[in-house]
């Protein structure tokens, strides 16, 4: 099981129990590489449109999507330097051995992720989900699922570092709603140790479902 470390420098901790730690760094990336990750996987990344059944019909999802496969000594020659130099940076910070990325593009406020938990079947037990934002600002929204509902709100910034820890999973949702608040586009990066084997196939079939997390 992965250890995260109890505090890092510019680390705000929004909530850390036995139902989980959820920490926010901004400016974990300085603004002009942020710039320059997000002007590059706007143009190289190609970029997906989903449908999902929901409510009996098939609908689109509302943002584009697209993942990439970190798994060590698998090589993807498709993976962006952008993704490659998040990976590391992401992966120096925690400590954590990510194989897998879900990359999600909301074009305005219109796009969004409805709340949501990962599938606990597609991630390995203990280690955490970690988000990287760039671009424009979008607030996500993060409600335990239990009774006396606790419900966090964070503005995610361009260039900052959200941390789930695995308990998160089970106890919270956490989605990114729609805006009606003029705002710009922006890119988010998942990074996630997926079972071997399952680093490519389950995300497609989350996303379909759900949606990738935000």
């Amino acid at each position: 099981m992965a250890q995260l470390p109890l505090f890092e420098p510019g680390e705000s901790v929004l909530t850390d129990d036995e139902r989980g730690r959820v920490a926010y760094t901004p400016r974990f990336v300085a603004e002009l590489l942020a710039r320059a990750w997000f002007a590059e996987l706007r143009t190289a990344v190609s970029w997906q449109a989903e449908r999902r059944w929901m409510y009996d019909r098939e609908v689109d999802v509302p943002r584009l999507t697209a993942h990439f496969d970190l798994t060590p000594g698998e090589p993807d020659g498709r993976v962006p330097g952008a993704v490659r130099q998040a990976a590391e940076s992401v992966g120096a910070r925690t400590a954590v051995p990510f194989n897998s990325v879900g990359l999600n593009l909301y074009r305005d406020g219109r796009d969004s992720v409805a709340a949501h938990n990962d599938h606990l079947d597609e991630l390995v037990p203990g280690f955490p989900i970690v988000l990287v934002s760039l671009g424009a600002t979008r607030r996500m929204t993060i409600r335990a699922k239990e009774p006396h509902r606790r419900v966090l709100h964070v503005d995610l910034e361009s260039g900052s570092l959200l941390v789930m820890s695995y308990a998160t999973q089970l106890h919270y949702t956490h989605g990114v709603p729609k805006t009606r608040a003029p705002v710009g586009e922006r890119i988010s990066l998942a990074f996630r140790v997926r079972p071997a084997g399952g680093a490519s196939v389950g995300v497609y079939r989350r996303a379909r479902e759900e949606g990738d997390s935000p």
